[in-house]
Formats: structure tokens, C-alpha cells, sequence
């Protein structure tokens, strides 16, 4: 994959504890950029991660989605052993060596990563998306099925509604409405995107289905019938 001209000095190693996993959440939540620092968006990524073996294998996939069609145009998978357990909070840690390999392995590297998972909608502000974000140098998002932590007010249910995801009284991201009367996503900044911005990405990538269609084809890939790739 062609690297990106960002600068993205933060770097750790993967043999940790949770205990050392969450300090570097700490210290990499620093390096995390809030607002638009993106160019024209033609590619857009999506990052699945499944496991086989009963977790003790990693399958990483990316699918990059041409804009505005939304044509799968580059795919990669790889598998990797699994190195971290789980634990709530620190999926980041057990999913993005394989990502990070899956990513290697395209031709060029896409405009923005639309990651299943959390954002700064975590209770360190420095989830999935923030962290491969950071690692990587690329604009990414985080889109989550399910709410981490957070608290909102009432969501219309026409598709495209969206509130402010709250913690104490700071936005950590968005519970937005991809599909009339269906149940929202999460969706909060991962790196170099505004929440806005992030919303927009979202709603772009969704057609008539609650995900978007990069998370449902890295799903595809991540979880489907094994393929050797």
C-alpha cells in the first residue's frame, strides 16, 4: 500500500498487558486530530475483523469502495495469530495487527477508513478507528452497532436524524439514523475527521440496508467462507 504523506510518529509494541494497553490508549488519544484534514475522497475503506480457529486466528479484511458508486474496486484479507485476549475497551489491541497487515497488502491506500467499532466513543477517547487512524496517518471513522458508553436524547426516525452521543456533557460522537424507523448506529471520530464530516461519510456510504456498504462487504470477507488470499 502506497503510505501516506502524513506524519503519524506514534508507534508501540503489541506485546502488552492491559494494563500497558490502556496507558498507550492514554497517550495516543493525544495525537488523535479532531477536524477535516482530507483531501478529494474517491476510495473509501471498510475494516472487518473476524476470527477463526475459536479466536485463535485473526481475519483481517479490507474492502475499498469507489465513490460515488460504491463498486468494490480492491479487497485484501489476512490472517494472523490472535496475540491479545479479550477485553471490553481494548478490541483494538486483538484486531489491528491483522488490519494493519490486510492494509499492506493493497495497491494504494484509500481516502478515509470506515472502521466497525469505536472512535472517540470510548471511555479513553481512543478506540479502533482513533487508533488505526493515528498508526496509519489516514482519515478514519468509527461506525459501531452497539453503544460503548454515552448517553442521548430522543432520535427521530426518518433516515438521516441524528443527536449528540454525550459523556458528562462533552459530544464523543453521534447516534445516527441510517434507515427509517430502524435502529441507529454510533458513529464518532476516528483521526483527521470532523463529527460532522463523519455523519456525512456515513450516510453516503449507506444505500438501503442499516449498514454501510463498506462495513457489509469488509464483513463479507472478514466472516464469510474461508478463502486463501
Amino acid at each position: 500500500m502506497r503510505r501516506s504523506a502524513v506524519s503519524h510518529p506514534f508507534s508501540h509494541p503489541w506485546d502488552v498487558t492491559p494494563a500497558q494497553a490502556r496507558a498507550i490508549q492514554l497517550e495516543g488519544r493525544a495525537c488523535v486530530i479532531a477536524e477535516d484534514r482530507l483531501g478529494s475522497v474517491t476510495r473509501v475503506a471498510g475494516i472487518d475483523v473476524g476470527f477463526e480457529e475459536g479466536g485463535a486466528v485473526s481475519r483481517a479484511a479490507v474492502a475499498v469502495l469507489a465513490l460515488p458508486s460504491l463498486h468494490l474496486v480492491e479487497s485484501a484479507v489476512a490472517r494472523r495469530p490472535t496475540i491479545f485476549p479479550y477485553v471490553p475497551g481494548l478490541l483494538s489491541f486483538r484486531e489491528i495487527p491483522a488490519v494493519l497487515e490486510a492494509l499492506g497488502r493493497l495497491s494504494m491506500a484509500p481516502d478515509v477508513l470506515l472502521c466497525d467499532g469505536q472512535g472517540y466513543a470510548h471511555p479513553r477517547r481512543f478506540g479502533l478507528a482513533c487508533h488505526l487512524g493515528v498508526l496509519t496517518g489516514l482519515p478514519s471513522i468509527g461506525v459501531a452497532k452497539s453503544r460503548l458508553i454515552g448517553t442521548h436524547g430522543a432520535l427521530a426516525e426518518h433516515r438521516g436524524a441524528w443527536v449528540p452521543l454525550l459523556d458528562g456533557e462533552e459530544t464523543i460522537g453521534a447516534v445516527l439514523r441510517t434507515r427509517t424507523r430502524v435502529a441507529p448506529l454510533y458513529v464518532s471520530i476516528g483521526h483527521r475527521v470532523s463529527l460532522p464530516t463523519a455523519i456525512r461519510w456515513v450516510l453516503d456510504c449507506t444505500t438501503r440496508f442499516r449498514l454501510p456498504e463498506t462495513t457489509r462487504q469488509a464483513h463479507r470477507l472478514a466472516s464469510g467462507p474461508a478463502r486463501r488470499n
